[in-house]
């Protein structure tokens, strides 16, 4: 049976990153984690954090990189890439001036050209969803939908996060099933079961965690990645009770 690997999203221990990076990298290794996405470098050369990195026996599971600096410097972002050993770059978040029908057109324009020089290079390009990308637009589909439907299936890949999709009314499975082959980053995250629709730990919430992770073994999946936007508890707490679940499942 495949084994996809577990990685943390350090965007979750910001917190606690802007304090002590290092000191921070070293519990995500304790607690047992296989990789991290990088949210940026806590002011480290990219080859001084691969050293350290390494030091941890922590992988780059992949790294979140601004649209603007996609757009900007992209040979710049493959090369600190490169240096780090990381596979993939996820374009994470639209701002929201850019969330119109005329600005979804330019977005795919830009992840092409993006994403075959990073296919040229060996990196692969994943673009990150949140609910905003769900919203119908003229022809009647959801612009996640045409994102990925126009853009090269080769150079640009999908990151799904299944919160985000369930707080948009879907089904996580069912996107990872229609695009099969392109979804080699999942975010792994759980929603709460009041009004608030809270972020949680995984488990212990009304997202539909056991398909998704059921279809992952099956799947294209490289890696399972936790994130918890914000925490009601210590965000360490959080990420340990995160992977303590995955584990009692089996994954």
């Amino acid at each position: 049976m495949k084994q996809i690997p577990i990685a943390l999203q350090m965007y979750t221990l910001r917190n606690e990153t802007e304090k002590d990076f290092t000191g921070t990298l070293q519990k995500v290794a304790g607690l047992g984690y296989a990789g991290v996405e990088l949210a940026g470098y806590g002011g480290l050369s990219p080859k001084e954090l691969q050293g350290t990195l390494d030091s941890l026996n922590l992988r780059v599971a992949s790294s979140h990189i601004s649209l603007s600096e996609l757009r900007n410097d992209v040979h710049k972002v493959i090369h600190d890439q490169l240096e780090l050993g990381s596979s993939y770059i996820v374009c994470p978040y639209l701002p929201p001036e850019e969330r119109t029908e005329k600005h979804y057109i330019q977005l795919i324009d830009d992840l092409n050209s993006i994403g075959e020089k990073c296919f040229n290079e060996g990196i692969t390009l994943c673009y990150h969803n949140h609910d905003f990308e769900l919203t119908t637009l003229s022809n009647g589909k959801p612009a996640l939908e045409m994102i990925l439907n126009e853009t090269n299936p080769h150079w640009v890949k999908a990151e799904f996060d299944i919160y985000w999709l369930t707080f948009a009314g879907e089904k996580p499975v069912e996107w990872l099933k229609r695009y099969q082959g392109r979804t080699p980053l999942v975010h792994l995250k759980d929603m709460t079961l009041d009004g608030e629709r809270f972020f949680a730990e995984l488990g212990t919430g009304g997202v539909e965690l056991t398909s998704v992770l059921d279809y992952g073994i099956h799947s294209d999946v490289d890696w399972w990645i936790v994130e918890q936007d914000e925490s009601r508890i210590s965000p360490i707490e959080s990420v340990r009770m995160s992977l303590d679940y995955l584990r009692l499942n089996k994954i």
